[in-house]
């Protein structure tokens, strides 16, 4: 089994659930008492809280930087960012490493595009929802990405970090959610993508007429097929 090497705190309430879904499915598929081999480096978020401007990464980037360069020379044979936001700089930090980023964004296109689904909406963070890291990704495979308008990104990004990183969900947040999604919907998403890896905890299958792409359960399944190919 390869060793993984996960950068979490990001926030630390989905890398808990990171954790757990990668322990879960390696026991799934390989029985007894199989756990997964991995090295986890948790932040503390307020000193990696994304800003919104992409030029402004560059103090993070160092940090995403040494923090991979480190797990890989502990003996990590991939990466892991966990969380949507992160892989603005994936690439970036491709280039400096030599063991392979587990992509969410090109995972969570595939799954997409195995759906048979070619405009998708997406929900995150600024950056996420923003910039083309994501976009780029789905293009790749014919898929068009729908954003929610500014207001309805800026009531995201702000539930993200000031509720969901401190572990409150909300009914009226949720809401709101649904409200954002069915606009998406009208605009012609055929699927929403779940692109932060809080979101999920607080929206449902159930929540939705259209089909939800769990970006955390989509990344923790790539990760473990990795782990034991």
């Amino acid at each position: 089994m390869k060793t993984l090497g996960l950068i979490g705190g990001t926030t630390w309430v989905s890398t808990i659930d990171y954790y757990k879904l990668i322990n879960q499915q390696i026991n799934k598929k390989l029985g007894g008492l199989n756990s997964a081999k991995m090295l986890l480096y948790s932040v503390n978020f307020a000193e990696f809280n994304p800003p919104t401007d992409p030029n402004e990464w560059g103090e993070l980037t160092k940090k995403f930087s040494d923090i991979s360069q480190n797990l890989e020379k502990a003996g990590a044979d991939c990466i892991v960012f966990c969380a949507n936001t992160p892989h603005i700089i994936a690439d970036n930090i491709q280039q400096i490493i030599q063991i392979p980023i587990v992509n969410i964004a090109e995972e969570t296109a595939k799954v997409v595009s195995n759906n048979n689904i070619k405009k998708v909406g997406l929900l995150g963070t600024r950056i996420t929802m923003e910039q083309p890291f994501y976009k780029e990704k789905l293009s790749k495979y014919g898929i068009t990405t729908v954003i929610p308008e500014f207001e309805d990104r800026k009531f995201i990004h702000s539930s993200i970090l000031d509720e969901m990183a401190k572990e409150i969900f909300k009914k009226e947040t949720k809401q709101e959610y649904l409200k954002i999604i069915n606009k998406l919907i009208q605009e012609g998403a055929e699927g929403i993508i779940l692109g932060c890896t809080e979101i999920p905890i607080l929206i449902k299958q159930e929540d939705s007429p259209v089909p939800l792409f769990d970006t955390t359960l989509i990344h923790a399944s790539a990760i473990v097929n990795f782990a034991i190919s």
